[in-house]
């Protein structure tokens, strides 16, 4: 990204009832992670938009916060929660200003959107929110991409991740969208068809 947009921009897209990244469901990538047994100890899901991680960690019993800057997002993540029967939780928050105190951080889609400066800032304060010897997971658009949304390239994760990190494992998987009319005709798909685009799937751990 040349410039990292402006939370208003993503609370209009809550307030508009559409964003291409609510899919309603999690990301595959995340449902595997956690079969995997990536999560453990207390989990932050940092950019948590409509909420779907929250839920599926909190269902399956994980002590998750659900945290995004956009107000709207939050709300909605809530009244997500609330249909769904769970009883997750969620906050607004700012990714440059996290509190410490995390074992595990899921970031599904939140650090593609930063600019240069700003993936080192966000580094910087997920150094202070993770605890030491815990992990981050970042999934985020490849570059490999059809510009469905922010792309990145993997020497961008690494990068951003230097100082007190070890990006342990960085590999090639997909991000799940929806088609809306921005991408209708560039992809020539109708809109609300699902899509499942190049991404990359980091395991960043913060050093003891």
């Amino acid at each position: 990204m040349d410039t990292t947009p402006t939370v208003s921009l993503f609370d209009d897209s809550y307030k508009s009832g559409f964003a291409p990244w609510i899919i309603g469901q999690p990301q595959p990538a995340v449902v595997e992670l956690e079969r995997s047994g990536a999560f453990r100890g207390r989990v932050l899901d940092i950019g948590c938009g409509a909420g779907e991680h929250t839920i599926l960690l909190t269902r399956l019993g994980y002590d998750v916060l659900g945290v995004d800057a956009a107000p709207t997002a939050v709300e909605v993540a809530r009244r997500n929660a609330e249909t769904a029967g769970v009883d997750a939780r969620f906050a607004v928050g700012d990714a440059f200003n996290l509190e410490p105190g995390y074992d595990t951080i899921l970031d599904s889609a939140l650090f593609h959107i930063f600019d240069a400066d700003d993936r080192r800032r966000y580094a910087r304060s997920l150094h202070t929110a993770c605890n030491p010897g815990g992990v981050v997971y970042v999934l985020a658009l490849s570059d490999a991409g059809r510009g469905f949304g922010p792309q990145v390239s993997a020497a961008d994760i690494r990068g951003a991740f230097t100082d007190g990190w070890q990006v342990e494992s960085l590999v090639e998987t997909t991000y799940r969208g929806v088609i809306g009319e921005s991408h209708a005709e560039a992809f020539g798909l109708p809109v609300g068809t699902l899509v499942d685009e190049p991404a990359w799937l980091a395991r960043i751990t913060r050093d003891l």
